[in-house]
């Protein structure tokens, strides 16, 4: 009986310890299953060059036109790159760079690129302080619209901090040297030379990139990024930084600037760039390719991704910049083109500017001020946008039906998309001359151009003018 005190003592210390193990088990976080945002499932995008967009170009120009991009059927605003622009290095035009630039009235006019990116938690002076950009953010989200940031991960600007704090963090030559990103298709610079190229095999490096980042979600309140040359970046950095992001901001969204398949099938991005998709309508604008085109890209596609979507596009901040606007790209097969990037499987963007529309070049540069009028395509993106908000056959990724085509035709693709009882048919001719196809049947619906019912017996004909289109839908 003496030992009893003893082996009750023994026991408590072990209850104790079973206990104290419990509690630690039980503050353990869950892992957050990666998973597209709620509010991401029916969502548009919109990609403002804030630059560009108002006369001053600054936040505060910016919000003055979110109510009107809320009512066209948006709901993510992406912002080109928000923070400081290096001075060192700084492009002006060609490779001639702005510090050798000797009229300071001259060398004021150039801007430099935004992804050169002077410190990755302050905003571009330009635009206004960080108190202007929490204001936007906070209209953007009273307005239920959702903000991501573009987010430059590859490479820094040349007096960004970290190149005098942290060398070992770049890339560097034989030399000893920091040198601009390489292109790892050829082993040749990209000719990016007002940027240094970040080292991914530093650790620390890595850590100061995801810090930032979170900052971004958790100190300012953004809702994501849209992340630029993430195809340059190890996947293994990516499969980090998605739950540290998580962590931050459960329901945050991610646009990877890649088309690499373990980016969305890894599940660290919900979307990536249809450029594949992109490059093939282009070519059947100038003639070069046909509708059967678009049937290779589906089945390859359904073979090599099996999460998240892409998004699709006939214009952005790259393509107007250096290979032209729609109407100079596209000419008549403008309108139509955007409408099956609306209507296909994947998310539609529209650029600045789109909705003028305008018909040049914007500068990449210098300030370039949009100059709106009247919005004239406006009407006819709200059409769609707001169709697809309406009818969850054309909803993102899996919350959308499939494409499913309606008949073989070398020149017209007809396809039908169906979800939870919502229908959509869309028959678009991608070509430049009139076509005759016969039709299945296709009961009874509103043609959301025209807004008149039309419906289709089987083996009916069906004559579309050059570049004519007709979208049904059931609701």
């Amino acid at each position: 009986m003496k030992y009893l005190p003893l082996l009750l003592l023994f026991v408590l210390l072990i209850s104790c310890k079973q206990d104290s193990r419990k509690n630690i088990v039980s503050e353990t976080p869950e892992k957050l299953e990666f998973k597209l945002p709620e509010w991401a499932k029916s969502a548009s995008i919109y990609e403002a060059n804030t630059r560009h967009m108002s006369e001053k170009g600054d936040f505060n120009g910016l919000s003055d036109q979110l109510l009107r991009i809320k009512d066209m059927g948006i709901d993510i605003v992406w912002l080109m790159p928000i923070n400081p622009i290096s001075m060192k290095m700084r492009k002006a035009k060609g490779d001639l760079l702005v510090e050798d630039i000797k009229d300071p009235i001259e060398r004021e006019k150039y801007h430099g690129s935004p992804y050169a990116v002077a410190d990755y938690k302050k905003v571009n002076p330009k635009y206004g302080t960080m108190a202007d950009f929490k204001n936007l953010l906070e209209k953007a989200h009273a307005l239920d619209l959702r903000i991501i940031i573009d987010w430059v991960p590859n490479h820094t600007g040349w007096d960004n901090a970290w190149i005098t704090e942290h060398p070992e963090w770049y890339t560097k030559d034989s030399l000893g040297n920091i040198i601009d990103p390489i292109d790892y298709n050829t082993g040749k610079s990209w000719g990016w030379t007002d940027v240094a190229d970040l080292n991914y095999d530093n650790k620390e490096m890595r850590a100061a990139m995801i810090d930032a980042m979170k900052f971004w979600l958790t100190d300012v309140g953004i809702d994501g990024f849209r992340v630029d040359v993430a195809h340059g970046i190890p996947q293994d950095f990516w499969d980090t930084l998605a739950p540290e992001l998580m962590k931050a901001k459960s329901d945050v969204f991610l646009l990877a600037e890649s088309e690499v398949p373990s980016h969305r099938n890894n599940k660290t991005f919900h979307m990536d760039y249809g450029w594949a998709f992109h490059h093939i309508i282009n070519d059947i604008a100038k003639g070069n390719k046909n509708a059967l085109h678009i049937d290779s890209f589906l089945t390859k596609n359904r073979k090599t991704y099996n999460e998240g979507f892409h998004m699709h596009f006939t214009s952005n901040h790259d393509e107007n910049t250096w290979n032209g606007p729609t109407s100079e790209r596209l000419g008549a097969a403008d309108k139509i083109l955007w409408a099956f990037c609306a209507t296909f499987d994947g998310m539609p963007l529209i650029y600045s500017g789109m909705e003028e529309p305008i018909k040049r070049r914007l500068a990449f540069f210098t300030k370039d001020n949009i100059a709106w009028k009247d919005y004239a395509y406006a009407p006819f993106f709200k059409t769609f946008l707001d169709l697809k908000e309406n009818n969850q056959a054309l909803w993102n990724g899996k919350y959308g039906g499939e494409v499913n085509k309606l008949f073989e035709d070398e020149n017209v693709f007809a396809f039908s998309r169906e979800k939870n009882g919502d229908k959509v048919v869309g028959v678009f001719n991608l070509s430049n001359k009139k076509q005759t196809v016969k039709m299945p049947k296709v009961d009874e619906m509103k043609e959301v151009v025209s807004q008149k019912n039309m419906s289709w017996d089987e083996a009916q004909t069906l004559t579309l003018d050059p570049w004519q289109y007709y979208v049904l839908s059931n609701k």
